[in-house]
């Protein structure tokens, strides 16, 4: 039986550089070789392979460049030691819901998401963030490239005697540096959550969406920028403004892969719909005329027409062209699809059915306020949902829900279980619209959240201490507003609540002083005061199962076990398990598995310390490997 320690690779989020170095492998072998830390590339071949043929790595090259950029480039690489505790409590239909509130630093949750959500190329279809503007008055998290767990922990005030958060003022010598650290990581592996047919929007403003741009090029690519959208977010001009009146901001668009992603068709409006008509009532239903000249050249669009009215055209308007060659044109009057006018007598026009044309609007990218919502709304919207305790604790520039439906409805579908992240939740407004967006359309939609515990004062009378408090707040109250608003719908509006937290497995630190002690404390290596399912959990995150996958829970020879996705994963984490009581737990979780039909690998987890001793660990084991489970480990 395989025991799994603080430093095994079941203990730790994704190895984004390992499986970096193993694909390059795959590639071209030849690029790797041995260098004094390890495993390490040879650049010169990996030149020679792209055809490059500088010399040196210190030649200049086009790109955005920023003191910190390497350091933020590990900070992505390096694996996380932490986990995501369940909070049942906190939670609305933790049973049966598929979406997930989590408490805790973006980054490291990002980190912990990479194996349950960015396996099998990534299995997100919308990613919407809204971060910092970097306005000299917003938060900016500091990361810590040795522990970044520990600093989150200080910085939220969860330990005692912590840093205190700060805003990345302007006077900052690190201004635009400072929020380009923070954001250049968190891009990083939010890509590797996108499926291949995925799309990131993220909100912006004029402050640095051209760093936006250019950091997004690099984690993106260029040629997968597919649009920067216009959003009005304000109804009416701030005359107070200094120069302008900032009446928009931006929604920048990059697909994992423009050539793979397309944006759905939004519904066509009433006054689009009213433009066919059927004047002369053809069979086949509502037309509206279409221009058949064009000012592109067409060497075969320069014929003259005779109208039914008899009227010679001598060609096309002049500086134009006939859309079509004269064959063409003839076919097409043959099938009652030119409109001539009433009487015969008009320019010809081409007859587009409204039953041939596609069934939607292909969205552009201006958005104003009457289609999508401005900021005053979403503001009403918040305070419509939560009861908030004072005036200063209600966000100022929340989303509003219905310029995230808009987003919603061109890139997800409604039947598809399409999952949708926000890792800078804020007040929740994202998973709002998707609740609102499934109830509209009898979707399935699922998603995820994610939002620093940044501490709130002058809310403590309503019970918060963090901003995560009203974002928990808001998704109770959206989720009841929109069952009373739909009583026929019965689909989720849930959510599972997890918390950023250390590890489950204690990290072996031993006291330089004492080591007979540490080595006794050491004996049982999981953190007192975690319950079996904080470590069930964490089990999952680092197997890579889905949060939400189902569990089942059996008692077999005394003892609680649980079996996650229909057997792929069985675990007992009892605290004793002595030698007589082996042969029947083993035989029955075997039973169990064959009960339920499982298809593939099982892997069976133990508490270590559990065993009565050696024999006992090492026949259990024994036995579940002679019946097909040879993945047994123990914490």
């Amino acid at each position: 039986m395989q025991k799994i320690e603080a430093n095994s690779p079941e203990a730790q989020s994704a190895n984004i550089v390992a499986d970096n170095l193993a694909q390059l492998k795959a590639l071209f072998p030849e690029l790797v070789t041995e260098g004094t830390n390890g495993t390490a590339i040879n650049v010169d071949v990996l030149k020679a392979l792209v055809g490059d043929q500088t010399v040196t790595d210190a030649d200049e090259k086009y790109g955005l460049n920023w003191h910190g950029k390497k350091k933020a480039r590990q900070i992505a690489l390096t694996p996380s030691t932490g986990t995501l505790r369940p909070c049942p409590e906190e939670s609305v239909d933790w049973e049966t819901t598929q979406n997930l509130m989590i408490e805790g630093d973006n980054l490291e949750v990002l980190k912990l998401l990479q194996k349950s959500y960015g396996n099998k190329g990534g299995q997100v279809k919308l990613i919407y963030i809204d971060p910092p503007y970097n306005t000299g008055k917003d938060f900016v998290y500091p990361d810590n490239f040795q522990d970044n767990i520990k600093n989150y922990l200080e910085l939220t005030g969860q330990t005692k005697d912590g840093a205190k958060l700060t805003t990345n003022t302007d006077a900052s010598g690190r201004f635009h540096t400072d929020w380009l650290n923070m954001l250049y990581p968190r891009l990083k592996l939010a890509k590797n959550l996108l499926r291949d047919d995925g799309v990131v929007f993220v909100s912006i403003a004029d402050h640095e969406i051209h760093n936006l741009r250019a950091v997004m090029n690099e984690v993106f690519g260029e040629e997968n920028f597919v649009a920067s959208v216009i959003w009005q977010k304000v109804y009416s001009p701030k005359n107070s403004a200094r120069h302008f009146s900032e009446d928009h901001d931006y929604i920048v668009v990059y697909a994992k892969n423009a050539e793979t992603w397309t944006p759905r068709l939004l519904p066509r409006t009433q006054e689009m719909e009213a433009r066919y008509t059927n004047t002369d009532n053809d069979p086949r239903g509502a037309w509206k005329p279409g221009d058949l000249s064009a000012r592109n050249y067409y060497g075969e669009g320069t014929y003259p027409i005779t109208c039914p009215s008899g009227r010679q055209l001598s060609g096309p308007p002049p500086g134009t062209y006939w859309r079509v060659s004269k064959p063409k044109f003839d076919e097409l009057d043959a099938d009652g699809r030119i409109w001539w006018g009433l009487d015969g007598n008009n320019v010809p026009a081409i007859k587009r059915f409204l039953s041939e044309v596609k069934d939607g609007r292909v969205p552009q990218t201006l958005w104003t306020y009457e289609e999508v919502g401005h900021t005053q709304e979403a503001k009403k919207e918040l305070i419509a949902t939560v009861d908030f305790p004072n005036s200063d604790v209600v966000f100022d520039t929340p989303k509003p829900t219905r310029l995230l439906r808009r987003i919603l409805q061109i890139t997800t579908a409604p039947n598809s279980n399409d999952l949708v992240v926000d890792f800078f939740a804020g007040t929740g407004s994202t998973m709002d619209a998707v609740f609102q967006q499934n109830a509209e359309d009898g979707g399935n939609r699922r998603c995820i959240l994610v939002q620093l515990p940044e501490p709130l004062p002058g809310a403590e009378s309503a019970g918060w201490t963090s901003i995560a408090d009203i974002t928990k707040a808001r998704l109770k109250g959206a989720g009841k507003r929109v069952k009373e608003s739909n009583p026929s719908f019965n689909g989720d509006t849930g959510f599972r609540v997890f918390k950023l937290d250390t590890s489950n497995i204690r990290a072996w630190n031993p006291a330089v002083n004492d080591l007979k002690t540490s080595l006794f404390d050491h004996l049982e290596h999981l953190e007192a005061e975690r319950s079996s399912d904080d470590i069930l959990y964490e089990i999952l995150l680092k197997l890579g199962l889905d949060l939400c996958v189902p569990i089942e829970k059996r008692e077999i020879a005394g003892k609680q076990v649980n079996s996650v996705g229909a057997g792929v994963l069985m675990t007992c984490l009892d605290e004793s398990i002595k030698a007589a009581e082996v042969e029947a737990l083993a035989l029955g979780m075997v039973a169990w598995r064959k009960e339920q039909g499982t298809v593939g690998d099982t892997t069976a987890v133990f508490r270590d310390s559990a065993f009565e001793n050696d024999v006992a660990k090492s026949n259990l084991a024994a036995i579940l490997e002679q019946h097909g489970i040879k993945q047994v480990r123990s914490l």
